[in-house]
């Protein structure tokens, strides 16, 4: 077996206008292209911040989680405790008479941010919120988030309860990708519970009535924290998540978050460089009843190209070869090594594009009078 490498493509690719940085008034920020996974922007990204209601997202992430698993559904009604009566700043008004449902809770939290919503939830998941903040760093951990730990399930100001951006958007992609959903919950504008505080029923994200295709997620505020946003859009077939904070003001915040989402999608531009099923090249078989075996990627290959860019995007397959049969379709057989100028090397699995079988013992002759005879000639060569 020796490792091959096969040179598919050099694509050129030229635009209008030179892609602009973007140089935001955020404190820390994380711009992210969901199709690509492309890193467009980040500002002190993994610095540990106090996130505030923005970590109301992890709550969202273990109640969704638990709904899915079937432990509670949208319809179980769970006790509010003196503890969550108290809960100042944002609430639903709750007290100790009510029973809300899940589903209240989930836009509870969502949409009016309610403290007193987070508290029950955590109560009534976990039996106690200490508990559940143990619960939530232990998950956070397995989600990959390196630089969160939380003190409590509402974000409510306390120096052991910190996120970076960069977590929080890969909460983000894990809310829109576990539960599709549940995720439409993001998106509802406003919510009268028991038309308790009419004043507080409109969801904070400033992007949602803009038409620029927001659907999410969470804003935020403290006096440590500035005012925050986790948000993400869509248009056509690609998706932005964004996270900010540290903005002095709510005008302020919603101007920097429709600025990041106009400049993502305008700066920037898709194309698919392999589409979905496409063989990029035929790797020789060791064995099989087929000489050769055709290598596709999974999902295709798309890349995201800065406006006005006019550098090659290359790709090289490499494997280790002749592959011996038998293979099944969608085995792992190498790698696509994209290479993007300025935004530096991308690797996806090459996998077997139909089944290869082994030869039988004719065959198995012929491959080795085959094999023989290009180690000859080799050796003559030499």
């Amino acid at each position: 077996m020796r490792l091959l490498t096969l040179r598919i493509f050099a694509i050129v690719m030229a635009f209008a206008l030179p892609a602009q940085a973007f140089d935001t008034n955020a404190s820390a920020a994380w711009v992210y292209d969901v199709a690509t996974g492309t890193v467009l922007m980040e500002k002190n990204a993994d610095e540990p911040l106090p996130p505030a209601s923005m970590s109301k997202l992890m709550t969202v992430y273990m109640l969704f989680e638990s709904l899915h698993e079937g432990r509670i559904q949208l319809d179980t009604r769970l006790p509010v405790s003196t503890k969550a009566r108290q809960m100042q700043g944002s609430t639903m008004f709750l007290d100790e008479q009510d029973r809300p449902t899940v589903a209240e809770l989930i836009k509870g939290i969502i949409v009016l941010s309610g403290n007193d919503a987070c508290v029950v939830v955590a109560e009534g998941l976990a039996g106690t919120e200490d508990a559940f903040a143990r619960q939530m760093n232990d998950r956070a951990k397995a989600l990959g988030m390196a630089n969160s730990h939380f003190a409590n399930a509402s974000g409510w100001p306390d120096p052991e309860h910190r996120m970076s951006m960069r977590d929080l958007g890969i909460l983000a992609q894990h809310l829109i990708k576990d539960f599709p959903e549940l995720y439409k919950n993001f998106s509802v504008e406003e919510f009268r519970f028991d038309n308790r505080a009419p004043a507080n029923r409109h969801n904070r994200n400033p992007l949602l009535a803009l038409g620029i295709g927001a659907d999410g997620l969470k804003t935020g505020h403290t006096q440590e924290a500035g005012y925050g946003l986790v948000g993400s859009a869509v248009q056509a077939d690609r998706r932005v998540i964004f996270v900010i904070t540290g903005l002095p003001s709510e005008r302020a915040r919603a101007e920097e978050a429709e600025r990041i989402v106009n400049w993502a999608y305008r700066q920037f531009t898709m194309r698919t460089i392999v589409p979905k099923g496409e063989i990029v090249a035929q790797a020789p078989v060791w064995l099989g009843d087929q000489s050769k075996v055709g290598l596709t990627t999974e999902d295709g290959v798309k890349v995201l190209l800065p406006a006005g860019s006019q550098s090659g995007v290359t790709a090289e397959a490499v494997f280790n070869g002749p592959i011996e049969a038998p293979i099944t379709q969608g085995d792992k057989l190498g790698e696509l090594l994209v290479n993007i100028p300025g935004a530096g090397l991308s690797r996806l699995p090459l996998v077997a594009a139909s089944d290869v079988g082994r030869a039988g013992v004719f065959g198995r002759l012929q491959n080795a009078a085959s094999r023989l005879s290009q180690h000859a000639i080799q050796a003559v060569n030499n």
